[in-house]
């Protein structure tokens, strides 16, 4: 564990660099964000539509703008995040914009340790899962923080996607689907600014379906369903063709880029 804990350290360091660099960039629109313009994608917002009044507890919430994003719908909001740059920020927006959410800055798998209320809702969303070793503890803290037939739901890029390396011009498969080892990148820049002169050092983990289905179930959770989508809301790997719906596609469509899933906690 106390290697994980290294990685899980270096990690920290390049997300509070990346929030520097997000909060900046076009991407994450902050001044758009401020005036009302809503950072929840449509798969999200039709999976979980009317939150009014429901407690919503949303894991791995970077900077925050999807949890004030359903606070502004009328969820009461708790948001968790590794990064005390990326909590110190949310805290600055929520309070700035007049919103009731709350932020607590803590590794994801340690946020029963610091929240211990249940909720109606969990929420996670877009490159979450990979920054964890073992999906197993996380299923479990999911159940432990979900109400008696509350609701789990979680948009992830596709562990197909992660089978790859984007690090060269052309991507080149060399990744297991289901790898136990841990895989370090270190490269310029970040997803949301792939100008910035920052340096992204990255542990990170892939997880095939199987895995986040069973960490799920076997901690008492019923999965509703889980759909596959050849297209990705977000516009972060290699030579994306933006559709007419606003979504982003691979030239040939082979394989699936995003997943959504969702369950009831028994």
């Amino acid at each position: 564990m106390s290697t994980n804990k290294t990685y899980f350290k270096v990690n920290k360091v390049t997300w509070n660099n990346k929030v520097k660099v997000h909060a900046k960039s076009a991407m994450y629109n902050i001044e758009g964000f401020k005036k009302g313009k809503s950072s929840l994608m449509p798969y999200e917002l039709e999976a979980l539509a009317d939150v009014k009044g429901k407690s919503l507890l949303h894991l791995q919430c970077h900077f925050g703008q999807d949890t004030l994003s359903w606070s502004r719908m009328g969820a009461k909001c708790v948001g968790v995040d590794i990064s005390d740059e990326g909590v110190n920020l949310a805290k600055s927006l929520n309070k700035e914009l007049g919103l009731d959410a709350e932020f607590v800055c803590c590794n994801v798998l340690d946020t029963s340790e610091y929240v211990k209320n249940q909720f109606d809702i969990v929420f996670t969303s877009y490159g979450v899962i990979g920054w964890l070793p073992d999906l197993k503890p996380w299923g479990k803290m999911i159940a432990d923080r979900l109400k008696k037939d509350g609701t789990f739901f979680m948009a992830e890029f596709h562990p197909i996607v992660w089978m790859f390396d984007y690090l060269n011009n052309t991507p080149v498969m060399k990744y297991g689907y289901m790898q136990d080892e841990v895989i370090y990148e270190e490269y310029e820049g970040t997803y949301a600014n792939q100008n910035s002169k920052m340096i992204s050092k990255e542990y990170a983990w892939n997880h095939g379906l199987g895995e986040v289905i069973t960490a799920l179930t076997e901690a008492g959770l019923h999965i509703e369903y889980l759909k596959e989508y050849d297209e990705s809301p977000y516009d972060v790997l290699p030579d994306l063709e933006e559709t007419n719906s606003g979504m982003f596609v691979t030239k040939d469509k082979l394989y699936p880029l995003i997943f959504t899933l969702k369950a009831t906690k028994l």
